[in-house]
């Protein structure tokens, strides 16, 4: 039977949290998954509107908060390791807002698994090599033959989506590289001059590194970096590639970059994807995969989860009719990736400033965050809290 089997192709956050929304309006999902099991770390996020308010609802709020980012400050050094300035925690707190987290990607990831580990089929090491949809079903064929078969197919395999190229046309069709790269990884322990309850950042015209500390003993490192030939810095590899970008920086990052764990790093564009539609009869693209909104918009967790609840209630809505379902989902989210995509591409210059001015202009209200017309600027500008 196919009448309520969803097939969820990415164990990541959207595909977790579609498995774990749907399985409550009493799908039944098989969750297949790339990669050869999961993965944890990337890079942090501030989780909050719409995504907050779903996973309360979904009953992962307790989770979430258990694995957030204790009280943090900003500090900012200079390229040999000497202080600029700090955001004290208080003022960071302020303009997070009540609702916003701060959390690794792979711990969104791990509460979801654990969430709903029981109650879907998850299978790590599979891909699909076709899809074929029918009136009443669609079809994915795995690459050891295999052919699956459900009334709803969610692409929910990130950035480089197999599930978009398939049936929706090549990546090229809709990705927009912002000239960026990042890179993250985690560390096995935290660097001398580096503090135990600060995000540690140095940044230079182009280029941005930060050394954070999660508490519990966890640390992770960040880089972002303009280029103007993204494709060539993957070909480097993240090693070869943060080397020649970090060249003449003196604190931490070479000591770093020389004992990362390549396998373990994230590494790619920073991009975003943009299409006039998400879904194609009984195919529907979730998360990254449909909007990548990129790290500089600075919601995309947040929207993957929100957007799986809203598309479990539209499904609930509509359940003799999968592509109006489809339709109606998409056009009450659209508005609010729109707006996203649109703050992601304006905040280049915050993550990496392009000129002397950029860093100028950033720099400056960061060093006056404590004063409260500046507090409530920052907020409105960040807009992390808003659902």
């Amino acid at each position: 039977m196919t009448a309520k089997r969803v097939i969820i192709i990415g164990a990541g956050i959207a595909g977790l949290a579609a498995a774990l929304r749907l399985r409550r309006s009493s799908w039944e999902p098989l969750v297949l998954e790339r990669a050869p099991s999961r993965r944890s770390g990337g890079y942090a996020v501030v989780f909050s509107g719409i995504g907050h308010d779903a996973a309360e609802r979904m009953g992962i709020l307790p989770g979430l908060q258990a694995r957030q980012v204790g009280a943090f400050d900003l500090a900012y050094l200079r390229a040999d390791g000497r202080p600029r300035f700090t955001v004290p925690y208080a003022t960071v707190r302020k303009v997070l807002g009540g609702g916003g987290m701060a959390l690794l990607r792979g711990d969104i990831e791990t509460v979801l698994y654990e969430a709903v580990a029981d109650q879907a089929e998850i299978r790590f090491g599979t891909t699909i090599t076709a899809v074929r949809q029918e009136a009443e079903a669609v079809e994915v064929t795995l690459a050891d033959g295999t052919v699956e078969r459900a009334a709803l197919l969610v692409g929910a395999d990130g950035l480089h989506s197999t599930v978009r190229a398939l049936v929706f046309g090549p990546e090229a069709q809709y990705r927009r590289d912002l000239g960026h790269m990042v890179a993250a990884f985690t560390l096995d322990e935290l660097l001398a001059g580096a503090s135990r309850r600060a995000f540690t950042t140095v940044t230079r015209v182009g280029q941005t590194f930060t050394v954070a500390g999660l508490g519990g003993g966890r640390a992770a490192a960040f880089f972002t970096y303009g280029t103007d030939d993204p494709a060539a810095e993957v070909d480097k590899g993240p090693r070869h590639a943060l080397q020649q970008a970090y060249g003449g920086l003196t604190w931490a990052a070479p000591e770093l970059i020389t004992n990362m764990r390549e396998k373990d790093a994230y590494f790619d564009s920073v991009s975003q994807i943009v299409m006039d539609q998400w879904s194609q009869g009984r195919v529907v693209l979730l998360g990254d995969a449909a909007w990548c909104v990129s790290l500089f918009a600075g919601y995309g967790s947040a929207l993957a989860v929100g957007g799986a609840d809203l598309l479990g209630t539209a499904l609930d809505r509509h359940p003799d009719g999968i592509p109006a379902a489809l339709r109606a989902w998409e056009a009450g989210l659209r508005p609010e990736v729109i707006e996203r995509q649109a703050k992601g591409r304006a905040n280049t210059g915050l993550h990496a400033p392009r000129n002397r001015l950029e860093l100028a202009l950033r720099d400056f209200p960061l060093r006056l965050a404590a004063v409260p017309p500046v507090t409530r600027m920052l907020t409105r500008h960040l807009d992390f809290h808003k659902g």
